[in-house]
């Protein structure tokens, strides 16, 4: 084969602009630090890194639904504790008011203030978490106790689920159909009948049986307590998911950058390689050239 100087200089741009291209891929991974920056690069690699990226978008959904769950949950245990003290309060008062010796004046006073206690557990049981309210079961748009109404306290006890982790589901709610309840009757009933009966025998001339409602106070505190307790367990468990759900959150980014992310070191080496291979080509192409026709021509 006859090698004329067209062929030379036509290899020697082809050569020269092929290193041109690896460099400019070189430069390419050093400013955006990633392997590669269109499918066409490495179509497995980008395929992975679609997988990668929808998993550790879910974990990360995963992650906002636990702050939610947390949001609920510790709103409502604390909820729950002032709930627990106000009705401390309310048993101690009544056994004050179960003294015999008290006058009637003393007892509507102590009747007063069991009043304002049942105003308090109303706010409580409208507590309100980024406008929406957490004992009302799944109805969070409906205030659940509102005594201008006829039947003033909500039956909504429905679950209000969070999916935490891959189809793990928990409820973040406490069942407000076991603490706050209202029963009318020729007796009311329930935590806010209970009360509300108790402020009726205070304010009376003749109360009889105000002991009997230390039975009542004790029994509406156990189911508190109780529902304290079961909310205190799915906490722990909630805490238990979100380590898990942190873990996978690591190993998710992990993997991502392992598919996706550039070796700089390597990188930088292969561009160092690049240039002396660059140069040394411009230098060969620049003696391989300069004796051309037209030097003979001079």
């Amino acid at each position: 084969m006859r090698v004329t100087q067209s062929m030379l200089s036509n290899n020697m741009l082809r050569h020269i602009s092929q290193g041109y291209e690896r460099m400019a891929k070189t430069q390419e991974q050093l400013s955006t630090g990633k392997k590669i920056s269109r499918p066409s690069d490495d179509p497995v690699v980008a395929m992975k890194g679609m997988s990668y990226r929808t998993n550790l978008t879910e974990v990360e959904q995963y992650k906002r639904n636990l702050s939610e769950a947390y949001n609920w949950m510790e709103n409502s245990d604390a909820a729950l504790d002032k709930a627990t003290s106000v009705m401390q309060r309310i048993r101690e008062l009544t056994v004050q008011a179960s003294n015999g010796t008290l006058e009637d004046s003393q007892r509507q006073i102590i009747s007063k203030e069991i009043g304002q206690l049942k105003e308090h557990l109303v706010s409580i049981a409208n507590t309100q978490v980024a406008g929406k309210y957490i004992f009302n079961g799944n109805d969070t748009t409906t205030q659940p106790v509102d005594f201008s109404k006829p039947n003033p306290v909500s039956q909504n006890g429905n679950p209000v689920k969070i999916e935490l982790s891959k189809g793990i589901d928990i409820a973040i709610n406490v069942n407000p159909k076991t603490i706050f309840t209202y029963t009318s009757g020729s007796t009311d009933s329930g935590l806010f009948g209970d009360i509300m009966e108790l402020e009726k025998a205070l304010n009376s001339t003749n109360p009889s049986d105000i002991d009997s409602f230390i039975g009542k106070l004790d029994k509406n505190l156990e189911k508190l307590v109780s529902e304290r307790a079961e909310l205190g367990a799915r906490y722990n468990r909630v805490e238990l998911i979100d380590a898990r759900v942190s873990e996978q959150e690591v190993i998710a980014n992990r993997i991502l950058s392992e598919n996706e992310d550039a070796d700089i070191e390597r990188v930088i080496t292969d561009l160092k390689m690049q240039e002396t291979v660059q140069r040394a080509a411009l230098g060969v192409g620049a003696r391989i050239i300069q004796p051309s026709l037209m030097d003979f021509l001079r």
